[in-house]
């Protein structure tokens, strides 16, 4: 989520994309094709990956090695069968490549998608050591909580390489040089600029550094020994990002859309002058500028890429443009992608993909001219019964057009069809033309799946992504996929009863939303490593997320902020989840560093306490997205199963005994989950308050003895409570009246409470020369406190609504949905210390006996700030709920002590 990737690094962490084998199961329903086995769109492929050697004499390509994706390596002459595995990691190799010098294997590894990722070094011709069985891996950056960042592979010093390292300040990398034969690493820059990136000239020196302004702008710096002078820069609401020094050395690639143009460019900057050229930029003039193809042995550009509603490649020479006829005389229909080239570019691996294939990879002989297959990416998918994926075209609410992909189910008419929207992570990304193994797999089980590219997606010009700055949940962003689902509505091929949404990441955020400010549009959720609340996404993001926070203030929210703090409150699904009606099965993974897991967490227990229907699956091996095979094997049976029961769709009834062992292990119980104090403490602040059954409540009276416990003194009494029906200016409420004899006087305690809500409206007092006047709302407490003559105002702002104290709180209590083991946090007015004290309630585990005849839940209420305060309820088992005895502990501004009722007429 949230690609925060920086411009011109070699960020090695890019996950590598991943299937299986095949198994076609006969067709269920009408003309629907068969269903797919779904380990053939999520199991790990036989090979992907591949990347030629500089020197052309190897390929080094993934295959899973002991049940585990790993780097394996042949020569190029050799059958794919002869290949030798060159790592055995227990996790999925994430990425790997060359060293320039062809000598080493360099990839990346993580703990358990925690991102904090290592280099390590692998000789291919090294010797296999016997427990493993491959050749052994160097950790380059043994360093503990660092993340390492690949910066360089100069042709130059074939034998070195230029790493970032963040051990010194987390959120800022300086640069090494680390000799990938003995692993020594050289300090080449400290970074106390607060420098976010860097670009390095072809030869491996640091020249550029880019860094945020404080206004949010970024400012791009020459680097002259230790001197750092401004020679570019651009406002946050335009981009202005390195690509690569031009061989010369004095000018550098920069992607801009700096000044009046819309589209972003490609322009030569000559960094000493500031003298800038136009390359280029979309010959189409529809979308951003892609990326560039550059020459392994001359370094000169060759051709540039765009990406709009398919990839189209420009040759900028006539060797490339020779060798694009070539392939697309050869090679089937689909989308080219050059993967990877030699040093002398004699041999090249070309893929092509379409929608309903995942692609097959070919090796290219530029001096013959001719191609050969390699592999099949997943040789056994059946591609006559996979579903096309179309580009379109939809009308926002204002007029905007808004382009997407649609994915319609093979064989049937598109009519009234159960319906998945399938919003993309980043933001600021986009979705592509191409196989998409989800939408193949819910078109498959006979959903039409929408894909759209709202505001704030990248690749549509800058007018497009800044109409998406503060625009998530209740503004365009969220507005342009539900007007999606209109359209889809219009055209008469979704039923809009059986609309389901699913996302990850910013996309899981997209359909929280979804389900939170259009209740009614959904049937079924799946947020998956979604934020619930904004607030504590922005304020949890990782330390070296930091150099650029400030774009994610101005297009998001600053917390820091009051009112930016009230706006992100207002749009966190966490915070409006009462409005929540849709079933969610809720997805995420233990150690994801960018969404903690506490997002996850807060609206399941937002939900479970309201008494919504949420799953929960949790990997404990995985980050932000899973990435090990059988994870994802188990959510496919779970997202299947999920939505066919809440939208309709087809189920392969068959899961294999470890699928389900793992999606067994993954699943969470929700009543067991609990949220950490201080988190627990912030949660309750502003979250719904739980469900509660105000149509167990019933009029009646009952009879309290009363003893407190104060300073050392023992005072008995009696409260007398009569429960009844009213109407307080057209709203029904309850008259909760309770009369106290005391030694130290009577008194008369009435509240008048909405019977729905069963929150408090009006609180009228009155304790001997003392009355209590107070009038609740759910912005405010207001009113007064006469003591003998002595007014004293009271004027509370309220985050969100809050219950009375004493009798009304109990009250309240005694509606909710107690059993063995619930729990829930509650917000209780208190009068004493004229405050919100936030409440943790939690049932015990078993019923207990009073006085030998009731059987009664034991009901503890704990102040979270961890003052006095709080108490122990003994209420009925059975329903209607009673209050059979309380022990309530008094605040310090009371004198603390302890009050006890006993019910005398049970």
């Amino acid at each position: 989520m949230f690609r925060l990737n920086r411009p011109g690094a070699l960020l090695i962490c890019v996950l590598l994309a991943a299937g299986w084998s095949v198994q076609v199961l006969p067709a269920q329903s009408g003309q629907l094709p068969p269903l797919i086995d779904r380990e053939l769109f999520f199991g790990d492929p036989e090979i992907s990956g591949s990347q030629l050697s500089p020197d052309g004499r190897f390929i080094a390509f993934i295959k899973p090695y002991q049940g585990v994706r790993n780097v394996y390596v042949k020569r190029l002459d050799e059958a794919f069968d002869a290949a030798r595995p060159i790592t055995a990691d227990k996790r999925p190799v994430p990425a790997y490549l060359w060293s320039r010098d062809s000598r080493f294997i360099l990839y990346v590894q993580d703990k358990g998608g925690d991102e904090n990722f290592h280099l390590y070094a692998v000789d291919p011709a090294g010797q296999a050591e016997a427990a493993t069985g491959v050749p052994a891996a160097r950790d380059l950056t043994p360093l503990e909580g660092i993340r390492a960042f690949l910066y360089a592979v100069p042709r130059r010093t074939p034998g070195k390489i230029l790493v970032g390292l963040n051990d010194r300040d987390p959120a800022y990398h300086d640069i090494y040089s680390i000799d990938l034969a003995s692993g020594e690493r050289e300090l080449v820059l400290r970074n106390d600029q607060k420098i976010g990136q860097f670009e390095l000239d072809l030869d491996g020196r640091p020249r550029l550094a880019v860094r945020q302004l404080p206004d949010g702008g970024t400012e791009i710096l020459e680097i002259s020994g230790e001197q750092f002078q401004p020679r570019y820069s651009c406002t946050y609401l335009e981009s202005c990002n390195p690509v690569r020094f031009h061989k010369d050395g004095r000018r550098v690639y920069l992607e801009t859309n700096k000044g009046e143009a819309d589209l972003s460019r490609l322009v030569l900057l000559d960094v000493a002058s500031g003298a800038e050229e136009v390359v280029e930029s979309d010959p189409e003039g529809k979308v951003d500028f892609g990326s560039p193809l550059f020459s392994e042995k001359t370094e000169e550009l060759i051709g540039t890429v765009y990406v709009g509603d398919r990839v189209r490649i420009y040759p900028r020479e006539e060797q490339l443009k020779t060798d694009l006829e070539r392939l697309r005389r050869q090679l089937p229909a689909g989308e080219l992608g050059l993967q990877s080239s030699t040093q002398d570019m004699r041999w090249h691996l070309v893929s092509v993909a379409r929608d309903v294939d995942p692609g097959s990879l070919y090796l290219y002989d530029r001096q013959s001219g001719k191609t050969e297959l390699l592999y099949r990416s997943r040789p056994q998918l059946p591609s006559e019964h996979l579903a096309s994926m179309k580009a379109i075209r939809y009308q926002a609410r204002d007029g905007i057009e808004i382009p997407a992909y649609l994915t319609l189910p093979r064989g049937v008419q598109a009519e009234n069809l159960p319906t998945v929207v399938f919003p993309h992570g980043g933001p600021w990304s986009r979705d592509t033309w191409g196989y998409d193994s989800y939408a193949q797999f819910l078109a498959n089980r006979g959903y039409a799946v929408l894909q759209p590219n709202f505001r704030g997606s990248t690749g549509y010009g800058k007018r497009f992504l800044n109409a998406g700055n503060k625009e998530w949940g209740t503004g365009a962003m969220q507005h342009d996929i539900t007007d999606g689902v209109r359209h889809l509505i219009e055209q008469g091929i979704a039923d809009p009863k059986r609309i389901g949404i699913f996302g990850g990441s910013y996309g899981g955020y997209a359909t929280l939303a979804g389900v939170t400010f259009t209740p009614d549009l959904y049937a079924a959720g799946v947020p998956y490593v979604a934020p619930s609340n904004l607030v504590t996404l922005i304020e949890s993001f990782p330390a070296y997320w930091g150099p650029f926070i400030k774009v994610w203030h101005l297009r998001v929210g600053d917390p820091a902020d009051s009112q930016a703090r009230a706006d992100l409150i207002a749009r966190s699904p966490l915070f409006m989840s009462e409005q929540i009606r849709t079933p969610l099965l809720v997805v995420h993974g233990l150690n994801d560093p960018r969404v903690k897991k506490s997002e996850s967490d807060q609206i399941v227990v937002a939900l479970r306490d309201r008494g919504l229907p949420v799953e929960y699956l949790v990997a404990p091996d995985e980050g932000h997205g899973f990435r090990s095979p059988e994870n994802r094997l188990a959510l496919a049976v779970a997202l299947e199963d999920f939505l066919a029961k809440h939208l309709g769709g087809r189920v392969q009834e068959s899961v294999p005994d470890a699928t389900a062992a793992r999606l067994k292990s993954l699943t969470v119980d929700v009543a067991s989950v609990k949220l950490p104090d201080q988190l627990l403490a912030r949660f309750a602040e502003t979250a719904p308050l739980p469900q509660r059954h105000p149509e167990r409540i019933a009029p009646g009276k009952l009879s309290y003895r009363v003893q407190l416990q104060v300073s050392g003194q023992e005072i008995e009494g009696t409260v007398e409570r009569e429960l009844t029906e009213g109407e307080l200016e057209g709203v029904p409420v309850w008259i909760l009246q309770s009369n106290s004899r005391m030694p130290v006087g009577d008194g008369s305690d009435t509240y008048q409470i909405d019977r729905q809500s069963l929150l408090p409206i009006r609180r009228n007092a009155t304790q001997g020369q003392a009355t209590l006047e107070l009038s609740f709302s759910e912005a405010s407490i207001q009113g007064s406190l006469d003591l003998a003559g002595r007014q004293l105002p009271v004027d509370l702002e309220l985050a969100a609504p809050v219950l009375g104290d004493g009798s009304a709180l109990e009250l309240f209590v005694t509606a909710l949905p107690l059993q063995p083991g619930y729990q829930t946090t509650l917000r209780a007015f208190e009068l004493a210390g004229q405050r919100v004290r936030l409440l943790n309630l939690v049932v015990g585990e078993e019923p207990v006996e009073m006085a030998g005849q009731q059987r009664a839940l034991k009901v503890e209420l704990s102040p979270l700030d961890g003052q006095p305060g709080g108490a122990l309820y003994w209420v009925s088992a059975d329903t209607p709920h009673r209050v059979l005895r309380a022990e309530v502990r008094l605040p310090a501004a009371q004198g603390g002590g302890l009050m006890t009722l006993e019910l005398q007429n049970p």
